[in-house]
């Protein structure tokens, strides 16, 4: 079964401390070629708890497609835990409900799991040894990898600019929130009609956009415009946004067009096991 959706909404998602974030982003478009166009914060910028807020209404209003950039779950497969020699569950959406209930910190953020909860788990610095012993991947990252995609960076790596760590724990706050109103796939089967949140990869929409790899950021009009024509979209003729909206306006083109073709959602390397402890990342196929 392909899923039918009307809109498609992409996600820049933060993990970030505070209340608000500057680094979300959230483009929506509808089926046909219109440009996607960015969608305000009520208050200016955007808080994760506005975002979920969003989320549930629109999923109500019509079949929407939801694309967030963070990791749903940590991995799982390769080592049978998520945080091997603790006590915490071992499928996805219960573990989503054990990170929000041990979390305390404002606005959906997950901080303090990666640094009290579970801090021995997570790669701050040299401090905590050979950076190599928390590099686990989950299997869809390694069917990626190998396929020439690149590596993505793992939920327990918590230093540098480029770390997911913190945005993809709170990230599992936010499916624990919202996943009783919409489904995730894989945890949860495709709809046969309604909303669905996926997990997405900016990066792949933006190789898929004829970026180079490596060069992924659209940072000037003309290279945002170049890539929503390959997509099938329409100009954006508004005002340069920063990285983060290039990134969801490139995102939501790109999971308008890609989510008609059967194979995105029958990934043959997708297992049951998989599907239940650690999800899959839309597009890898």
């Amino acid at each position: 079964m392909t899923p039918r959706f009307a809109r498609f909404a992409a996600i820049d998602w933060s993990g970030a401390k505070g209340a608000r974030h500057k680094g979300i982003a959230v483009a929506l478009c509808e089926a046909g070629n219109a440009v996607p166009q960015l969608i305000p914060a009520p208050d200016g910028i955007w808080s994760r708890q506005a975002v979920a807020d969003w989320l549930q209404e629109t999923a109500t209003a019509s079949p929407t497609l939801f694309g967030f950039d963070f990791s749903f779950a940590p991995p799982f497969v390769a080592r049978g835990a998520y945080l091997p020699g603790d006590a915490v569950p071992e499928d996805a959406p219960a573990f989503w409900a054990y990170v929000d209930a041990i979390c305390e910190d404002v606005d959906l953020g997950a901080a303090s799991l990666l640094e009290v909860a579970h801090r021995r788990h997570f790669y701050f610095g040299k401090a905590d040894g050979e950076k190599a012993g928390f590099m686990h991947n989950r299997a869809c990252e390694a069917h990626y990898n190998a396929g020439g995609g690149g590596k993505p960076s793992t939920v327990y790596d918590a230093i540098g600019a480029a770390q997911v760590a913190k945005a993809s724990f709170a990230g599992m706050r936010l499916l624990h929130h919202i996943r009783d109103q919409v489904p995730v796939w894989p945890f949860d089967p495709l709809p046969a009609e309604g909303s669905l949140v996926v997990e997405i990869y900016t990066s792949i929409a933006a190789r898929a956009a004829g970026r180079p790899k490596g060069r992924t950021k659209i940072r000037d009009l003309a290279t945002l415009n170049d890539a929503l024509a390959t997509l099938g979209s329409q100009d954006h003729r508004d005002t340069m946004p920063d990285d983060h909206g290039a990134d969801a306006i490139v995102t939501a083109a790109w999971m308008r067009k890609t989510a008609l073709r059967p194979d995105m959602w029958t990934p043959a390397a997708l297992t049951p096991q998989i599907g239940r402890t650690e999800g899959w990342t839309f597009g890898v196929i």
